[in-house]
């Protein structure tokens, strides 16, 4: 506490610094008010407007082979198709649902780093990261068919039914021509304004384009047809801490069961495979 002088010039300054400090304080203490009301306008604002997110609920977990670096993920008439990731151990694989078991599996050779995959028609389609080529194999068999060359990096691939899409970690996708690998359109995917980069794996969802967000737990539901971004689906936590491995085991991996109207989402190095419903965050 400070000392006072007991004379009466010295109390009357106090009292004076006193009235002021005190004035001061309620002016700083109006002007934070007036900050708070003004920033609690502006976040409600934009909690008003914001984009809907939507959460999952788990259905059914299943087992997932943790070694398997996935980067993309097809389900088709029963079967499930995963591919992975990494030079010297990326593959394309069919996958027993209900264990988890590696039915068959083909090995991409070095220095292909793989990346998406999907079906369509009789073929399967893989991407790699940055060699810029693409692979068509026989679904049946994995027999190798032709090969393809793009420019730029790949990341996801899905399809329309006719159609391939791709992305390349940028917020643009492309709509690809199935025989050639010619692009035929692309869109640029934004959030009110706000370009959605790190686009990873895809999967075609009712009409509506779903994509991993790389390195988050986040999926972006987006319009084809202007590249608006429709919602957000949260699934932090989906995977337990004590399962998880290090930084690079995120969520990746999506496919859609059309005929059952069932959801099924991984990620790299995951133990677990799970089925989900979505549900709106109130």
């Amino acid at each position: 506490m400070p000392q006072f002088s007991s004379t009466r010039r010295t109390h009357t300054l106090f009292v004076l610094i006193a009235l002021v400090c005190v004035s001061s304080a309620f002016a700083a203490c109006g002007r934070d008010e007036a900050t708070a009301d003004s920033t609690a306008t502006v976040h409600q604002s934009v909690t008003s407007s914001r984009t809907p997110t939507y959460v999952a609920e788990v259905v059914q977990a299943w087992p997932h082979d943790p070694e398997a670096f996935t980067q993309g993920l097809v389900w088709h008439d029963g079967t499930l198709f995963e591919s992975t990731g990494q030079v010297g151990k990326s593959s394309i694989r069919e996958v027993e649902l209900a264990t988890g078991r590696v039915l068959r599996k083909r090995d991409v050779p070095e220095p292909y780093f793989g990346e998406g995959i999907v079906l369509v028609g009789n073929s399967l389609f893989e991407i790699t990261w940055t060699s810029g080529v693409a692979f068509e194999y026989d679904a049946k068999s994995f027999a190798p068919i032709t090969q393809f060359k793009y420019e730029g990096e790949g990341w996801g691939l899905a399809t329309d039914g006719t159609s391939i899409i791709m992305s390349d970690g940028t917020a643009v996708i492309r709509w690809r021509d199935a025989s050639t690998f010619a692009v035929q359109k692309s869109i640029t995917v934004t959030d009110h304004g706000t370009p959605v980069t790190q686009l990873n794996e895809l999967e075609w969802v009712k009409g509506e384009i779903w994509a991993n967000v790389w390195q988050s737990d986040q999926i972006v539901r987006i319009d084809p047809g202007t590249g608006n971004v429709l919602g957000w689906i949260d699934l932090a936590g989906i995977l337990p801490p004590m399962d998880r491995r290090g930084s690079e085991d995120v969520l990746n991996g999506i496919a859609y069961d059309a005929k059952a109207d069932r959801l099924f989402v991984t990620g790299k190095l995951w133990p677990k495979l799970f089925e989900i419903t979505l549900k709106k965050r109130s």
